[in-house]
C-alpha cells in the first residue's frame, strides 16, 4: 500500500494538472504565498482551504499542513486553524501541534499597502515523546505587510515571534512576486528564523503558482518551490508543494 507521503504527492500532482474547465472570470491570484504570509484577509462569504507539503531532500522529515481560513462577518476579521501531519527524523509519523489564528485587517486589503497582524494559540496536539510536538501551550505573533509596486510586482514582509516554554523563536521574511499574468506568478521568498537557544535557519524559496478558475467561482491554485539553505542552513534543500481551494459559501448581502 502506498505510504502517506506517496499519496499526498500523487494528489498534489493530479490536482495541479487537472483541466480548469470553463472559466468564469480570470480571477487573479492574490493570497497564495508559500512561506511568507500575505496581509489579505478572506473576503466576506469566501472560504479558503490550503494544503502545503514540505520535505527535506537529504533527510527523512516532511510536514503536510492543512489550513482553513474563514471571514468573521466581514473582511476585517479572520479566523483560521492549521493542523500539521508530519514525519520526524526518526521516521515517526503523526499529527503535530495545531494552531488557532485570528487576523485583523488593519490596512485595507485592496489598498497599495495592506497590513493584517495575526495572533495564534499553539495547541500541544502532537506527541512530545515521539518528537511530534512541544508538549505545552504556545503563542505566536506575526506582522504581515503587503505592498503593490506598479501593475505587475507585489512584495510581502513579515516579522514575528513564537513563544513556548523555554523556547522563543524570532522570524523575519520577505518576498517579491512577479504577476506575469493574472493567473501565473513567479515568486521568490526569503525566511530567517532564530531561537533563543542559538539555532538559526535561513531559507531562499523560489517558486511558481498558477490558477484554475471555474464558472462556479471556485479557484484552485497549485504551486511548487525549491528551498535553498543559506548561511547557517548551507547545503539544505527542500521540496515544497502548495494547493489552495477558494470558493464562496454564501451569497453576498444584497444578491440573490
Amino acid at each position: 500500500m502506498p505510504n502517506v507521503e506517496t499519496r499526498v504527492f500523487a494528489a498534489l500532482v493530479v490536482l495541479a494538472v487537472w483541466p480548469s474547465g470553463r472559466p468564469a472570470v480570470a480571477q487573479a491570484i492574490a493570497d497564495n504565498s508559500f512561506l511568507v504570509e500575505e496581509a489579505y484577509n478572506q473576503e466576506q462569504g469566501v472560504v479558503q482551504h490550503i494544503g502545503t507539503w514540505i520535505r527535506a531532500l537529504d533527510r527523512a522529515p516532511w510536514v503536510f499542513t492543512f489550513t482553513q481560513e474563514w471571514p468573521l462577518g466581514s473582511q476585517t476579521h479572520q479566523l483560521s486553524y492549521s493542523i500539521p501531519f508530519q514525519q520526524t527524523p526518526a521516521r515517526l509519523s503523526g499529527f503535530g501541534d495545531a494552531a488557532i489564528n485570528y487576523r485583523y485587517q488593519w490596512l485595507a486589503a485592496d489598498a497599495p499597502v495592506a497590513f493584517a497582524p495575526r495572533v495564534s494559540m499553539l495547541i500541544p496536539t502532537g506527541s512530545e515523546a515521539r518528537g511530534l510536538g512541544s508538549g505545552a501551550l504556545g503563542a505566536q505573533l506575526n506582522l504581515p505587510l503587503s505592498a503593490t509596486l506598479g501593475s505587475s510586482v507585489v512584495t510581502h514582509w513579515n516579522a514575528g515571534v513564537t513563544a513556548i516554554p523555554d523556547v522563543t523563536t524570532y522570524n523575519l521574511g520577505g518576498s517579491v512576486i512577479w504577476l506575469a499574468t493574472p493567473v501565473f506568478n513567479i515568486l521568490c521568498e526569503a525566511v530567517w528564523l532564530e531561537q533563543n537557544t542559538g539555532a538559526r535557519s535561513v531559507i531562499l524559496n523560489p517558486g511558481v503558482r498558477w490558477a484554475h478558475n471555474f464558472a462556479s467561482g471556485l479557484q484552485i491554485v497549485p504551486g511548487v518551490a525549491y528551498g535553498i539553505g543559506l548561511g547557517p542552513s548551507q547545503g539544505e534543500r527542500t521540496a515544497f508543494f502548495y494547493l489552495s481551494f477558494e470558493h464562496r459559501f454564501k451569497a453576498e448581502s444584497g444578491r440573490d
